[in-house]
Order: structure tokens, then C-alpha cells, then sequence
């Protein structure tokens, strides 16, 4: 299955029991292999005032495309302690150990 990016970008993030988990606010991508690194996922605040934002593996989570929404098998409790970052401090070129410990978060 392929999706565009400008797809994504504002699907809904939930967990299996239905919780809400955020949206997907942008994609990185990995100029070098042209793979998609990781989906910014925005969780928290309220009218985008506080949001904590993540890096989550496309990997982990699934795509519900009946209900267009993305799966994340986490809680929401899971999800706020999460490596992440905010929306004025972006990871730049992120070294590649920050890489294997997102990845090791979600088991992917």
C-alpha cells in the first residue's frame, strides 16, 4: 500500500481501545535512503498550546484505512513518557543512537 505524505499529515493517532492519541503533523525523511525515518505525532496541550511532539516509526503503528486513522498499540500513559521533543526544538540530524532508542521504544 503506498500513501502520500500530504495524506497522512492530520490523520488521527489512536490506540486499539479507541483512545486518542494525537495526529500526525509531518514525516522525516531520510534524504540518503529516501525512507521515511519516523511520523511527528503531536499529543498533549489544547488548540495546539503545549503539544508534545514524538517520533514515532511508521512501523509501529497500523493503517486503518476504513476509519482513516493509524494504530498505535500504546497507552496514552506509554505515549507521554515517549522520547520526544517540542514543536520549537526539533531533533536536527539526530545522531543515529537517538534513532535506535525511539525505535527500541516502540519495538520496531
Amino acid at each position: 500500500m503506498q500513501l502520500s505524505a500530504s495524506s497522512l499529515t492530520g490523520t488521527k493517532v489512536e490506540n486499539a481501545e479507541g483512545d486518542d492519541l494525537g495526529k500526525i503533523e509531518d514525516l522525516m525523511i531520510d534524504c540518503a535512503t529516501g525512507q521515511v525515518d519516523y511520523a511527528v505525532v503531536s499529543f498533549g496541550g489544547f488548540l495546539g498550546i503545549g503539544d508534545k511532539l514524538f517520533a514515532v516509526p511508521l512501523e509501529a503503528m497500523q493503517v486503518d484505512t476504513t476509519e482513516e486513522r493509524l494504530i498505535l498499540h500504546e497507552s496514552k500513559e506509554r505515549l507521554e513518557n515517549a522520547p520526544g521533543f517540542d514543536k520549537d526544538n526539533w531533533p536536527a540530524n539526530p545522531d543515529p543512537k537517538w534513532h535506535t532508542e525511539v525505535r527500541a521504544y516502540y519495538n520496531v
